[in-house]
């Protein structure tokens, strides 16, 4: 008989990152999850054990490569083993470059692609010998550069071309990449973004309830690492269809993205 699959999540306390964590625990895994907030992390054990799984909640800040190392070595030593990391952690802006502080690029880089490389890292001895599952969360805006996301979209288009390079150094190895694109999420994400200043922005400048729902995104990303694919990008039109069109028509795709986005409320841009 199989033992439980070893799964490690950063960004685990809340939206995509504590649905991936429902879900697997579902499965009977056993999960090792990281985030800043352990307080939070803890009161999501009595719901994930039910079906046998195993729990180990670490306060990770992913900025930080101790933290990280400590998650993945944490992980081995309970479990003996790994089978998927999914880097999660995230966070977003919403500004001008020419308004927008230089630290607050640096703070999306630190969290967005730092701690995708930092983990990654680590855990890439233990993936190749289980020839399991490395995955990086990023978003259409790792396709296509969001106008206000200068940071964000940077973060993402990186940790899109570390893990692509990672994938082709690995051909021969059994090593399996999943670059996962969501689209907009109905999650914490625009709450907590960063304006011009690096203060949290505090309300969603968008319809969170016509987005795709968190539970919805990581049942598609399971789905995706069960079936070993290099990419999912989800949703149709502001998804596949977008990233296809930005293909043979950028210039269009860019005006079609600035429109859009200067439909929000109190877009920084008109």
């Amino acid at each position: 008989m199989n033992s439980p699959k070893v799964v490690v999540i950063t960004g685990a306390s809340s939206g995509i990152g504590k649905a991936l964590a429902m879900q697997y625990a579902q499965r009977g895994c056993h999960l090792v999850l990281g985030a800043r907030r352990l307080d939070v992390l803890e009161s999501m054990k009595p719901n994930l054990i039910k079906n046998g799984s195993m729990v180990v909640c670490q306060q990770t800040d992913v900025t930080r490569e101790e933290d990280c190392r400590s998650l993945i070595e944490i992980a081995v030593k309970e479990f003996g083993k790994l089978d998927i990391l999914i880097n999660n952690a995230g966070i977003s802006m919403r500004a001008l470059f020419k308004d927008v502080e230089l630290e607050v690029i640096r703070r999306l880089m630190d969290v967005n692609f730092w701690g995708t490389v930092y983990c990654t890292k680590y855990s890439l001895p233990y993936l190749i010998q289980s020839k399991g599952s490395v995955v990086g969360v990023i978003s259409i805006a790792g396709y296509i550069g969001l106008p206000g996301r200068t940071g964000y979209s940077a973060s993402k288009f990186a940790v899109r071309g570390f893990l692509e390079t990672l994938r082709t150094e690995n051909l021969k190895t059994g090593l399996h990449v999943l670059i996962a694109a969501p689209g907009f999420t109905a999650t914490d994400i625009r709450f907590t973004a960063l304006k011009a200043d690096g203060s949290p922005q505090g309300a969603s400048p968008r319809e969170e309830a016509k987005m795709m729902s968190a539970d919805e995104v990581a049942t598609r990303i399971i789905k995706a690492i069960d079936k070993r694919k290099n990419n999912l990008v989800l949703t149709f039109l502001e998804g596949k269809f977008t990233v296809f069109l930005h293909k043979f028509f950028p210039t269009l795709v860019a005006r079609l993205a600035y429109n859009h986005m200067a439909k929000e409320p109190d877009s920084p841009f008109k």
